[in-house]
């Protein structure tokens, strides 16, 4: 048994890294390598992480470790228990103990934990080996050869590419139902009455493993945000499928209609629920387009629906990996807009008279989760035209969400929320007014404040912070053509009422950094 402790080679399998088709286990054998996991309070603070994303990493993690055992593997798993100082120190510690020739895992999803690998392992004089991540339809590389053929990186053009390179929606050639797109058809609110009734997501009672790292994390995560009472997320590769059933039979015929809705503590309606396990690598993106298409075609789903799904995983999913890839480390630095605000304190307890942000910001504290919308268009918008610190954003937002992964997060915050990264990702800035608000979510109408004034102690926050976005960054914009409506539109306003919005918006920034 004596030799036995000892691995040709050590596999090393990260917490969003738990598919069974995980490239370094195809590429070893378990009768003579090790299998390494490693939880590590470090990891989970790095961020002052929502307890429920903490809980989700990790019950995954032991669930999978206890699979790849039933499936004859020699697991060497660390448990918070045995306070790994960090990620480094863990691997270290097993390199010490196990001798490998090498250590071999799949592509980590932030280039801050490769390079801790990296280095690791140079400090150790083991050779270590980072395969491609075969969970997606690009491998970096590919990407990186795409992007070096086209002037600038456009979504819509790179996901038409991936429909024609995937043959998905594609019928003789052309794109099928004739459009590339259905946003038309996918950009509807529910109007004054709300949702119909919505069955409510599958929602997943936590077993024995579950329950002892909510145990773990409530006592050594005390401080962190967020409740964990309501847990509910799939944590194994059986329950996200069982997730993915249910979105398919349930919610995906109304998911493209109203994906950019919101109403009044309704935190799931019709969206998927499916990022944290496709994330985490629980779920295959190819058996969730699969399905949908496969909806579409029985006639179980419209096509527009369906198109909005695939676009999400085919075109912006992949995108943005690439983009991170592409462009880190110096991307995470970049501050185009030379935003530089402190965030304010209702970020970690949701206290405002605001209501869409309120119901935003609660709702991802009790729950770990909030849709694309409200991400986007209530808290990156409010974050955006308040000119908050694009790196404190980034961190609150990879902190707060059970799917957060830096790969995804910072491009998604940076680039497309916060139009920090000089628009690589996004062309425009997706600022708006209480208007957009109102029109997409009933928010508005319990809330303290007038979406129709500018000015004004009822006047509308997002509407004084629009207006005033605008004009501090007016010569940047002017040269946008996406953004010459905007433009027109605030010379429009005179220099009296800029002024006071001017001072408006000052007095009410300074307030909020009053309250931190």
């Amino acid at each position: 048994m004596a030799g036995r402790s000892r691995a040709r080679r050590l596999v090393l399998i990260l917490g969003d890294q738990l598919n069974p088709d995980n490239p370094a286990l195809d590429a070893s054998d378990p009768d003579l390598d090790h299998v390494v996991m490693i939880e590590t309070p470090g990891e989970a603070a790095f961020v002052p992480s929502h307890k429920q994303r903490i809980v989700v990493f990790l019950a995954a993690m032991r669930h999978h470790a206890r699979y790849l055992k039933e499936l004859g593997w020699r697991v060497r798993y660390t448990d918070l228990e045995q306070d790994c100082a960090s990620l480094a120190a863990g691997l270290m510690a097993a390199i010490a103990q196990l001798q490998p020739e090498e250590v071999l895992l799949s592509e980590p999803g932030e280039w801050r934990v490769e390079n801790d690998i990296s280095d690791a392992c140079e400090r150790a004089g083991v050779p270590v080996r980072i395969l491609d991540d075969r969970h997606f339809f690009l491998s970096r590389s590919e990407f990186a050869e795409y992007a070096g053929t086209r002037k600038s990186l456009v979504m819509e053009f790179f996901y038409r590419h991936m429909r024609k390179r995937l043959g998905v929606l594609i019928e003789n050639g052309q794109p099928a139902g004739g459009k590339w797109n259905f946003d038309r058809d996918n950009r509807r609110s529910f109007g004054r009455h709300g949702p119909d009734e919505i069955p409510p997501p599958l929602r997943f009672e936590p077993d024995d493993i579950t329950r002892d790292v909510i145990r773990a994390v409530e006592q050594r995560f005390k401080g962190h945000p967020g409740d964990i009472d309501e847990f509910g997320w799939p944590v194994t590769v059986d329950e996200a499928r069982r997730a993915l059933d249910d979105f398919i039979t349930n919610r995906l015929p109304l998911y493209g209609r109203f994906q950019d809705a919101m109403w009044v503590d309704q935190p799931w309606l019709y969206h998927s629920l499916l990022s944290s396990v496709l994330n985490l690598r629980l779920l295959d993106p190819r058996e969730v387009v699969e399905r949908a298409v496969e909806a579409w075609r029985s006639g179980e789903a419209p096509l527009a629906a369906v198109e909005g799904l695939v676009r999400q995983l085919i075109g912006w999913r992949e995108f943005i990996r690439g983009v991170y890839w592409l462009k880190m480390p110096p991307y995470g630095q970049l501050n185009g807009l030379g935003a530089d605000r402190p965030l304010p304190g209702f970020f970690w307890d949701g206290d405002t008279d605001m209501h869409c942000l309120s119901q935003a910001i609660g709702q991802t504290l009790r729950l770990g989760y909030a849709h694309h919308i409200q991400r986007l268009m209530i808290i990156g918008n409010f974050a955006l035209i308040a000119g908050l610190s694009p790196r404190q954003v980034c961190d609150w937002f990879l902190a707060v969400y059970v799917d957060a992964v830096e790969w995804v997060e910072l491009p998604n915050t940076l680039g497309m929320a916060l139009h920090g990264d000089h628009a690589l990702v996004g062309t425009k800035p997706y600022a708006a007014s209480a208007n957009y608000i109102r029109k997409m979510s009933n928010y508005c109408r319990d809330c303290r404040y007038s979406p129709d004034r500018r000015i004004g102690s009822d006047a509308c926050p997002f509407n004084t912070l629009y207006w005033d976005f605008l004009a501090r960054h007016r010569e940047q914009f002017a040269a946008n053509p996406r953004m010459s409506l905007s433009v027109r539109n605030l010379d429009r306003l005179d220099e009296a009422e800029l002024e006071e919005i001017r001072i408006a918006a000052g007095s009410f920034l300074d307030q909020l950094a009053d309250e931190r």
